[in-house]
């Protein structure tokens, strides 16, 4: 089976050198084939990865989307038929529509190919105009992104970072952003990111699974210190956890809400305890190690924050490192540790006020 990965995005916005990192760090020991569909004149992009030992298929008379869907298929055809790649790479025309590219691949119906990821690449410095200027063109590919990579975020504001997120939210609401400059990550997590495999979604189940798990264990625990006397037997083989999943994307972050109604097949009743949520968002946001402390301390306060049960994140730091913390009630754990591809912040407990949390972790 054959992966195809697409790499949209417009005019300059960073695809080949993206990919050039990919290739180094992330597509090791692959067989691949690059794809082109230069716009317009010869392309400039071949020369600068058949160096990384790609073989390269360029198309040069025009848009995947319009004239050479045809083409196209031909030339994905030739490309399984004479190389038998590990993976294909797509990098299509930078005026071209990622959901035009993302048809012309369904429509091929070959059982040899798997459509892995299609994930665009945006100058974060020019997202604002470009929605202006370009609209649609521009816009289509964020829309039917699976995972969104921006470029040159590392000479820009803190603010302006959060507002050109805020914008690309109005398009694609689910899609992870990596907002992390990219000398600072490596490419094997921005290809998870891309094939959607480190979710914030992901990360908050986890979350959720680990503590249903810790809840069962004591459950478990406290049956097993009583006696009946009588001779009903209690099936607990069948706990079924529903799980409600609301997404709110009101603000500049990525948020998820997760509740979960503990109810249960057991025959028991279960405390309010058991009853717990789950609050995620996603941040660019730069911390200070005393602002996560001081957040962390916060959580031990049930009036204002709910009950909370766990908290987990990983934050950039105001120092250029990266802030990994864990807490349960009255023990925090704060260290430094790799980038992620962006700053991600989880909570789980029961009750939680979820206004407070987001002050809480400065996000107003």
């Amino acid at each position: 089976m054959t992966k195809i990965d697409i790499f949209s995005g417009f005019l300059g916005a960073g695809k080949t050198t993206l990919i050039k990192k990919l290739i180094q760090e992330a597509y090791k020991g692959e067989k691949l084939v690059l794809i082109e569909n230069e716009f317009g004149e010869i392309g400039i992009d071949g020369g600068f990865l058949q160096d990384a030992g790609v073989e390269i298929t360029e198309m040069n008379s025009g848009c995947i989307c319009c004239s050479l869907v045809g083409d196209f298929g031909q030339a994905l055809e030739q490309v399984l038929t004479q190389f038998h790649p590990d993976r294909i790479l797509i990098e299509p025309s930078g005026v071209g529509k990622l959901s035009d590219v993302i048809g012309a691949v369904q429509r091929l119906n070959n059982h040899d190919i798997q459509l892995n990821a299609f994930v665009t690449v945006a100058d974060a410095t020019k997202c604002k105009i470009y929605m202006k200027n370009f609209g649609e063109f521009f816009n289509n590919q964020i829309e039917h992104a699976a995972a969104i990579v921006l470029s040159r975020t590392d000479g820009m504001s803190e603010k302006k970072l959060m507002d050109t997120v805020a914008l690309l939210r109005e398009h694609n609401a689910n899609a992870p952003i990596i907002t992390t400059p990219w000398d600072q990550i490596d490419g094997k997590l921005i290809l998870e990111t891309m094939e959607n495999k480190d979710t914030l979604k992901e990360e908050l189940a986890r979350l959720a699974a680990e503590q249903a798990a810790h809840d069962e264990e004591h459950e478990h625990h406290h049956h097993d210190h009583h006696h009946h006397d009588h001779d009903e037997d209690h099936d607990h083989d069948g706990h079924e956890h529903e799980h409600e999943h609301h997404h709110d994307h009101d603000h500049d972050e990525h948020e998820h809400h997760h509740h979960h109604d503990g109810s249960c097949s057991c025959g028991h009743d279960h405390d309010a305890d058991d009853v717990f949520i789950s609050w995620g968002t996603e941040t660019p946001r730069k911390y200070t190690e005393e602002e996560i402390h001081a957040a962390l301390s916060g959580l031990d306060n049930a009036e204002q924050c709910g009950i909370v049960l766990r908290a987990k994140g990983i934050v950039p730091c105001t120092d250029g490192t990266w802030i990994h913390f864990d807490y349960v009630p009255g023990e925090q754990n704060v260290r430094r540790g790799p980038a992620s591809f962006t700053g991600r912040l989880c909570v789980i407990g029961s009750e939680l006020k979820e206004h407070e949390l987001e002050h809480l972790f400065c996000l107003h």
